[in-house]
């Protein structure tokens, strides 16, 4: 009998449980019905939205306000100063000129919690009544990432990248970084932080190519990595993380959504700059015009509502070709000229000072190599062990310019025909001498920073008939690509949406948001919830950060990580 009302407790135990689990979620249901019909109720008049910019996170911001503010499309205006869409998510050329890939913007399955969300919502160009993330997830499945050739030495020995190299000094310094409260970390370098072996761990040369860090970069955004992307920690070896597009960025994600948001009647004006923002006095933050480069000027409405990227990391950047270096930079950032002349106006508007102000901290330099045929690309896959699309970086840790190259599968252009292949590289320390071509990375035509890599990989003999195949080479320096990694204080970046603002909102990598990492399509993505949803009161949740940092499951693996 004592056996039987155990198991009689259990049972209502149980069905206690599910009961109150099925009213929670009845209630979610329940409020979300009654928010949605909310905001199609809702009437907006002749209210107007301007976002200043082109990029993911001003055009994630026109979809949200289709989405989930029933905001009328032929309301909201994109003003745009290049002559093209996309910002950072690029991805142009011919087979004829050569194609340009600045880089590549990694994606993470598990930590890109609302990117995710929102391009579940917009239809993919390629795969008929699919989203474009069950495009690019399905991709990423049949494709997936294991690199074989993380680290090369300058003897073109592949590394066993699976042990960190970690001594206990390097351990002690990270285990304190990681309980170190981040307002103490204000100013702070990873240098400072780190003694001079841990630069020389494969942890570190890992990191810092998948990622992009210098030893100058902030230990803030370090902890914040290390935080977020914990999950990476114990998989940098083979960048099992990695998520990649069918396609380049701009094919695969800004086509897609440029067509969604075309489709609601958005208003889209390329090749136009906001220079200055005009403010109403007083203490609110409330934006009553936007000055244009050309002198003109736009006239807001009371009601109107204005969504402005405060700065990119790809701007200013400069192009050369097979024959000629990148040019030097000669033009003020503009995104930069704009927050600065805004935050002069009005108290919590954030100083781009920090990120904009040291081109030698903040640069690198990028190259794409378009060739004939797959000779070049056949030589690396028998070298790495990695077929196209399957390795993710491969990094040349001796190189003076730390040179490393990424392989897509092919195609990777929309255009791309098909006895066409390209890849991609970068180099982080351009100002630094070749080992082969003496001279800086800066200086040089895409040929010699082709020849240069060649070289590293030993291959110089077949110099002459490699060259047959290669149609270009284009080299892209961008002197501020690095400029959000930059040591800075906890108020240098704005919050998205400022204290007293009442119509005026900034995304970008260059914003305030808790516990997430910049440099991520993740955080323009969620810069732009954020602002919607604030300025247009929708009660709807915005995907909190996944907090792996407290999965004692995950916590183990990377204790034990350290110790590889």
């Amino acid at each position: 009998m004592k056996k039987r009302n155990i198991g009689l407790f259990a049972v209502g135990a149980l069905g206690a449980a599910y009961l109150t689990k099925k009213v929670k979620e009845e209630k979610k249901v329940t409020k979300e019905m009654e928010v949605e019909e909310e905001i199609s109720s809702r009437y907006y008049g002749d209210k107007q939205v301007y976002l200043i910019g082109g990029g993911i996170a001003t055009m994630a911001a026109a979809a949200y306000l289709i989405r989930d503010a029933n905001f009328n499309g032929k309301n909201i205006h994109v003003i745009e100063g290049m002559s093209i869409l996309g910002g950072s998510n690029d991805g142009i050329g011919s087979n004829e000129t050569g194609f340009v890939a600045r880089g590549g913007r990694m994606l993470n399955e598990e930590t890109y919690e609302n990117f995710w969300e929102l391009f579940d919502s917009i239809p993919s160009l390629e795969w008929e009544n699919h989203s474009v993330t069950e495009e690019i997830l399905n991709f990423d499945h049949l494709h997936p990432t294991h690199a074989q050739a993380r680290l090369v030495t300058n003897t073109q020995e592949i590394l066993d990248a699976h042990t960190m190299g970690f001594d206990n000094e390097d351990r002690m310094a990270m285990t304190k970084l990681m309980s170190t409260a981040e307002e103490n970390l204000d100013g702070l370098t990873i240098e400072e932080w780190f003694g001079p072996h841990f630069f020389e761990t494969n942890f570190w040369y890992m990191w810092q190519t998948t990622f992009a860090f210098q030893k100058w970069s902030s230990l803030f955004e370090l902890r914040r990595y290390m935080n977020r992307m914990i999950l990476e920690f114990s998989r940098i070896d083979t960048l099992e993380g990695v998520t990649r597009t069918p396609l380049n960025q701009y094919d695969s994600l800004i086509l897609p959504l440029r067509t969604f948001l075309e489709k609601h009647g958005v208003d889209f004006t390329l090749n136009e700059d906001v220079v200055d923002l005009e403010f109403a006095s007083g203490e609110e933050i409330t934006v009553t015009a936007l000055k244009l480069g050309n002198g003109g000027m736009i006239e807001l409405a009371e009601e109107d509502v204005v969504i402005m990227t405060n700065g990119t990391m790809t701007d200013c950047s400069t192009e050369g070709d097979w024959k000629t270096p990148a040019p030097e930079v000669t033009e003020e950032s503009r995104s930069a000229r704009l927050w600065r002349n805004i935050a002069k106006k009005k108290e919590g508007l954030g100083n781009p000072e920090p990120f904009f102000g040291n081109e030698k901290e903040t640069n690198w330099e990028s190259f794409t190599v378009t060739c004939r045929g797959d000779k070049l690309l056949k030589r690396i896959e028998a070298f790495s062990g990695n077929i196209p699309g399957s390795g993710a970086l491969m990094t040349l840790k001796d190189s003076s310019w730390l040179m490393s190259t990424v392989v897509a599968a092919q195609p990777h252009f929309k255009n791309q025909d098909a006895d066409t292949t390209i890849f991609w590289g970068y180099g982080i320390y351009t100002d630094k001498v070749g080992d082969y071509v003496k001279k800086p990375m800066r200086d040089c035509t895409g040929e010699e920073i082709l020849y240069e890599w060649i070289c590293q990989m030993g291959w110089q003999e077949d110099w002459e008939e490699i060259k047959k195949d290669i149609v270009t080479v284009i080299p892209v320096y961008m002197p501020y690509i690095d400029s959000q990694f930059q040591p800075r204080k906890m108020t240098d970046r704005p919050q998205v949406v400022p204290a007293n603002s009442t119509n005026f909102a900034m995304v970008s990598q260059f914003v305030e948001i808790p516990k997430d990492m910049v440099f991520t399509e993740e955080y323009s993505v969620r810069a732009a919830r954020i602002a919607v949803y604030t300025l247009f009161e929708i009660d709807k949740e915005i995907i909190p950060v996944t907090p792996y940092n407290r999965d004692p499951k995950v916590l183990a693996k990377a204790g034990k990580t350290m110790f590889r």
